[in-house]
């Protein structure tokens, strides 16, 4: 029975190799024309992920809750580290903020403007939490862990779930903010704040993961 899988297997890149695929008609209008068009943004990779794929991107947000939550059930019967080494020499502490601001500048900016040009929501939450873990390996473990608890940084990171589920199901059953003018900065209709609320929730999950991995792991 193999050899007619291992033959089907053949037949198939002959196949490929042989026979030659059709042009696409460039006659017509392109795919990324299309989705510009529906979804009124000139980032057509925003709109696929907040439009047209809406319906995987809300398992995407909920699967990465899930790892944060998993995070801390699986360390939460550990020992916290008692030794946490640190950079304590001033050039590695300057350079370590600096980028920390300017990785948190470009994240705002993606977050802002992802539906404008290249970037995103999670994009922006990337950057924004890797401007928390450059804080986070030149400053103190209390310190962070104070701003996180005073700033109800974990009741935030929910409240931007569920508004962004909240959304996506009305935008799924297909209600729609107006699309604007493309291309000015209020247009996409609900994609913007799609874009905003991935990037609040990336960026606080990535320091509640930080966070924990500092407590239970240490640092360096």
């Amino acid at each position: 029975m193999k050899w007619v899988y291992i033959a089907a297997g053949i037949m198939i890149f002959a196949k490929m190799l042989v026979i030659p695929h059709p042009a696409p008609d460039l006659s017509q209008t392109s795919f990324v024309e299309l989705v510009v068009k529906d979804s009124g943004v000139p980032n057509a990779v925003s709109g696929i992920i907040f439009r047209n794929r809406l319906y995987d991107t809300i398992f995407e947000v909920v699967v990465f809750t899930i790892a944060i939550l998993g995070a801390k059930y699986l360390l939460a019967d550990e020992k916290p580290t008692h030794v946490i080494h640190q950079f304590t020499d001033k050039p590695s502490i300057v350079l370590a903020r600096l980028g920390a601001t300017i990785s948190a500048l470009v994240g705002i900016e993606l977050a802002i403007r992802g539906h404008l040009s290249p970037g995103g929501g999670f994009a922006a939450g990337v950057a924004g939490g890797t401007a928390i873990g450059l804080v986070a390996i030149t400053s103190s473990t209390e310190w962070m862990q104070g701003i996180y608890q005073r700033w109800q940084a974990a009741r935030w990171e929910k409240v931007s779930v569920l508004i962004f589920l909240v959304l996506a199901v009305i935008t799924l059953a297909g209600y729609e903010l107006p699309h604007g003018q493309l291309g000015e900065l209020l247009s996409g209709g609900v994609l913007p704040l799609l874009n905003i609320l991935v990037a609040i929730k990336v960026a606080l999950g990535s320091w509640a993961a930080i966070l924990i991995f500092i407590r239970y792991r240490g640092l360096l």
